[in-house]
């Protein structure tokens, strides 16, 4: 049995997802569209109705995040923003230090309506550059160059105290020395957090469609794809830039509340097309859930009230799963309290084994993974997971 106020451990956010943007980038698995009109007002509408419901549900907690992702949000208005954030304030009683992000794309960027997402409420930001040469951004599929993804960072530093922004690596023809240029020239950037992902060829995608071609050459293999990896460790590090998650880095302070929730295996709402979401209500886990394609989306939240598909219980099992696969990801890893409490206590011979093999720390109160550990870490969850 999950305990029921297990989700404290790990808080309570909400995720909202903008499901349009301007392109469809080739190695983008997102739930995201191109369309030529969006009718706001009506997307206004059903946002709103969707953050009563679930308030309703949830009446009473304090709000500690708010994520708008997508998509692009910074495709949205101002006003759109607004009006969602003054319902979700009104709404939930939040936290002194909520955090608000959206996702910007360097090319949505203009200043005046970064100061409007301020306004709003939004206090952090976190950008999709991606790459930092013109050649590998085309590869991308970006519709932004390296000095308009430059002019965006300086716009958005101008308007907000926390920007992060995301760098994609082990990309096609790219070696050691090119990502260790890029890395430091990212570096030198007055940045509190970046996110910097190795790039996955996902099914679906046109890049997965290219690789099961042929046609998808120069990516690194996988033992120069671990170097780069363990030189961004290096790097980051030594510019104060810490890897508090496998994929994030951020200065003291700096850490992006918002995945934390998710890592921790906490309570959040997810509304809008494709948004997921965990909420633990009279004692029982769920798994929330809603469709992928916009428009039948808000016509369902139109028709019916509610945006979601039916949910699904959360087992006590597959929650001890999730908060292995999430927490172990995270530099402190986990409690070994809040395992035990979920039925968790890892056989002590595979824990001495993975600590004498330097993968696992040797930590009597929590389980985490050393540095040596967390490029192979799906074989550490494997081993730990044997029945």
């Amino acid at each position: 049995m999950i305990p029921p106020d297990d989700w404290r451990a790990g808080g309570f956010g909400l995720y909202l997802h903008w499901p349009y943007c301007k392109a469809k980038c080739p190695y983008c698995d997102f739930n995201s569209h191109v369309v030529a009109n969006i009718d706001e007002a009506r997307w206004q509408a059903a946002y709103l109705s969707e953050i009563a419901r679930l308030g309703q549900e949830t009446e009473g907690r304090v709000l500690q995040s708010v994520f708008f992702g997508g998509g692009t949000p910074s495709l949205m208005s101002p006003e759109l923003v607004d009006a969602i954030i003054r319902q979700i304030r009104a709404t939930w009683p939040t936290a002194n230090d909520i955090e608000i992000t959206l996702e910007a794309n360097p090319t949505s960027v203009e200043a005046g309506r970064f100061a409007g997402y301020r306004a709003a409420g939004v206090n952090r930001v976190s950008l999709g550059v991606q790459a930092l040469n013109d050649g590998d951004l085309r590869r991308l599929g970006r519709m932004h160059s390296a000095k308009e993804a430059m002019r965006a960072f300086d716009i958005a530093r101008s308007v907000f105290d926390r920007v992060s922004f995301d760098l994609i690596y082990a990309r096609q023809d790219q070696g050691l020395a090119d990502w260790k240029t890029e890395l430091g020239q990212a570096l030198t950037l007055a940045v509190d957090h970046l996110s910097l992902y190795q790039l996955t060829v996902e099914d679906g995608t046109v890049f997965g469609a290219r690789a099961a071609v042929g046609q998808l050459r120069g990516l690194p293999d996988d033992d120069l794809g671990a170097d780069m990896y363990l030189m961004t460790q290096e790097m980051c590090g030594a510019a104060g830039l810490d890897g508090y998650e496998i994929s994030n880095h951020a200065r003291q302070g700096a850490a992006s509340i918002h995945n934390g929730i998710y890592w921790q295996s906490g309570d959040y709402i997810g509304i809008g097309p494709g948004a997921q979401g965990r909420l633990t209500t009279d004692g029982v886990r769920w798994a929330t859930s809603t469709g992928l394609e916009p428009l039948p989306w808000l016509l369902q939240v139109e028709r019916t009230g509610a945006g979601e598909a039916p949910r699904e219980i959360v087992t006590a099992g597959h929650h001890r799963t999730e908060l292995l696969l999430m927490g172990l990801r995270l530099r402190e890893g986990i409690e070994r309290d809040r395992l035990r409490a979920n039925g968790f206590d890892p056989d002590a011979t595979q824990v001495h084994d993975l600590v004498a093999m330097g993968l696992l720390a040797d930590d009597p109160d929590r389980l985490r993974v050393t540095p040596a550990g967390r490029p192979v870490l799906n074989g550490v969850l494997r081993s730990l997971l044997v029945d």
